[in-house]
């Protein structure tokens, strides 16, 4: 008798698996891919949230006194508020605006114990017991400051957002002595911006304040 298997009966020879095309591979790690971030997205806000007001309530605050236009103010703030912050959300007084809010437009510019500063730069809790003076300050009740009143006889704004600082730091330059000339005017105004370009008459104004016209 024959010992010779059928040929019908011979298993194929083993072949090694093949490995994945580029369009399975690219849609398996898709699918796993969305699994993750669906994961992700589920867990993330509410860990974020906790971290969020885990960080509101660890966050320091100070007891700050100063005097703003004559009045004195005691608040609790934040140690990272600035100035600008206190005088805009705390004590309501608007007129000085937010700008760049990085000290390069000037209209926040404020004065704290008779020096210009940029308020968005400058922080709440150094300021104990100093003495600011914003744009609301400067008029003694219906009659007003003589550079307020030099601006709107010299047509020295257009839109008006810069204007109230430009006028601080014009009261400071009128204070400081830098008035001798335009161009020293100029010079030592040279840190707000007017979109509108009224420069012209915004050195007018000064000149007019500081009695040179």
């Amino acid at each position: 008798m024959s010992t010779e298997t059928p040929e019908s009966a011979t298993s194929p020879p083993a072949e090694p698996p093949s490995a994945p095309s580029r369009r399975t591979f690219i849609a398996t790690t898709s699918a796993v891919g969305g699994v993750i971030a669906a994961g992700g997205l589920v867990a993330g806000p509410p860990l974020l949230g906790v971290e969020a007001a885990a960080a509101a309530e660890a966050a320091p605050s100070s007891r700050v006194s100063l005097t703003v236009n004559g009045r004195r103010h005691t608040v609790t703030v934040d140690n990272r508020t600035s100035l600008l912050d206190l005088l805009r959300e705390h004590l309501g007084l608007t007129g000085s605006k937010k700008g760049c809010n990085a000290g390069a437009c000037g209209a926040c510019t404020v004065l704290v114990d008779g020096t210009r500063v940029n308020s968005c730069l400058t922080l709440a809790v150094r300021l104990d017991g100093a003495e600011v003076t914003t744009i609301e300050g400067l008029a003694q009740g219906d009659r007003l400051h003589p550079l307020q009143q030099a601006f709107i006889d010299q047509d020295a704004f257009q839109c008006g957002y810069c204007t109230p600082g430009q006028i601080m730091s014009g009261v400071g330059c009128v204070q400081e002595g830098h008035t001798g000339s335009a161009d020293e005017i100029r010079e030592s105004m040279s840190g707000n911006i007017c979109r509108c370009g009224c420069y012209v008459k915004i050195v007018r104004a000064v000149e007019q304040a500081s009695g040179r016209k």
